[in-house]
């Protein structure tokens, strides 16, 4: 089986890339950052245009009519220029939400008893199976209270009353919602990997660059040996589905988005902790995510449900699903 890119994934990847570095520098990720994470509405419609939420439904429901996989690719270009926005939720709506195929409606989603991201901007939140609009989603709201956030790009709120027994999405899209949280770590890994070997090449210590020093080449060989495990594990979920799958591809993309933002902070020295470095966003970030959606816990038991499932001698894995406890969603 070839689990290489096709051309025209690599071009799908591409021009996503192209499309974010156009509409979502870094200039426009520290205004972001300035205004409190408050959403870019043209942005989000930018987004709806290019197809990024409507890029799973048919084309004869106005979609572009690909699959999981393509998905994948997007959200890690997403969680690559460390885009805001409740994208997974708003993703996982379309077709459910008036206006969130299109961009034209941003969907948040009750994740468990975690606080809601994005609240106050939404216009639908996603609780079960399905969604509070109009005047449920209004009392909804009144009823909460914001919440500090460790990541200036996610403003939270906590609803009284709300519990984990209350998924986000029940099913195949929690599932499919958890694997795409993993592609966004994926992509923060795999920048905080980048930018960590272009400071040590271009940092000099002592007349030379600090990448040529053993310690910090041991950091970045690790940084990309946490990044590649995820990346095939979080591609070879989207071709399979399988729950249990998808759990291990959380665990691995969460270690690898905060322990690559950790260790690019560290070899960026003194400079990585001031403010005006942009490390601290993806450490921030990738903290909030490993929590949301199949978070540590719920992964691991769910992945220890399988193995447990696949006896010796039975010559196959667990079923989708089969026996594997209830995870949280995200949004």
């Amino acid at each position: 089986m070839d689990f290489q890119l096709s051309d025209d994934q690599r071009a799908l990847r591409s021009g996503m890339r192209d499309l974010l570095d156009a509409v979502f520098d870094r200039d426009r990720l520290r205004a972001a950052v300035e205004r409190g994470g408050t959403l870019d509405r043209a942005l989000w419609r930018e987004l709806g245009a290019a197809g990024f939420f409507a890029l799973r439904l048919p084309e004869e429901a106005g979609g572009v009519g690909l699959g999981l996989p393509e998905a994948v690719l997007l959200f890690e270009e997403a969680g690559r220029a460390l885009l805001p926005g409740p994208l997974v939720a708003t993703h996982l709506a379309a077709g459910l939400v008036k206006g969130a195929a299109e961009g034209e409606a941003v969907v948040t989603a009750v994740d468990g008893d975690l606080p809601v991201a994005h609240l106050a901007e939404a216009d639908a939140v996603l609780v079960g199976a399905g969604a509070l609009v109009g005047e449920p989603l209004r009392a909804f709201v009144a009823a909460a209270r914001p919440v500090r956030s460790v990541d200036p790009l996610t403003p939270l709120h906590r609803v009284a009353g709300r519990t984990a027994a209350t998924e986000a999405c029940p099913g195949a899209l929690d599932y499919e919602g958890a694997l795409l949280t993993a592609a966004e770590q994926l992509g923060s890994a795999a920048r905080t990997t980048e930018t960590a070997v272009q400071h040590a090449g271009d940092r000099t210590q002592f007349g030379s660059p600090i990448g040529s020093f053993q310690a910090v080449k041991h950091l970045c060989a690790d940084m990309l040996a946490r990044t590649e495990p995820a990346r095939a594990a979080v591609y070879a979920a989207a071709v399979t589905g399988d729950p249990v799958e998808i759990a291990a591809a959380k665990l691995l993309a969460d270690e690898a988005a905060v322990r690559n933002a950790r260790d690019c902070l560290q070899i960026h020295g003194g400079m990585g902790f001031t403010w005006e470095a942009d490390v601290h966003l993806h450490l921030k970030r990738a903290w909030l995510r490993a929590a949301a959606r199949l978070g540590g816990a719920a992964a691991e038991e769910l992945l220890a449900a399988g193995l447990g499932a696949a006896r010796p001698g039975s010559g196959s894995s667990a079923a989708p699903g089969g026996g594997a406890p209830e995870a949280g969603g995200g949004g």
